[in-house]
């Protein structure tokens, strides 16, 4: 398990030790990259490219097109890892069902 600013990640694979946090979080965009669920990154001319895919598998960008991905716009046998957002549990649950269900709870009665 990796825990950055930006969430927490499972590395899914590290293809000759590419992964290095301090280079992921200073190419991390979290405008980018916030939105995917898989982040692949991969070492070209000794700098790391990072690329988002989505969970839903039949998506233009879903995580079944990074193999694609990885052997068309990487350089052969370079460097890579893939990482995998893990959701807090916090997070998956309904804000708008907890707000209907306190409702009035906040409010003091005189």
């Amino acid at each position: 398990m990796i825990e950055t600013e930006f969430g927490q990640f499972e590395l899914v694979k590290d293809y000759r030790e590419a992964f290095n946090l301090e280079m992921f979080i200073e190419r991390y965009v979290p405008v980018s990259f916030n939105k995917y669920a898989y982040i692949v990154g991969d070492i070209s001319a000794e700098k790391l490219r990072l690329r988002g895919f989505n969970k839903d598998p039949h998506s233009v960008n879903g995580y079944t097109r990074i193999p694609d991905y990885l052997n068309e716009s990487c350089n052969f046998n370079c460097a890579y890892f893939i990482l995998k957002r893990v959701e807090n549990k916090q997070k998956q649950k309904n804000p708008k069902l907890n707000k209907k269900q306190n409702k009035g709870k906040d409010e003091t009665v005189e």
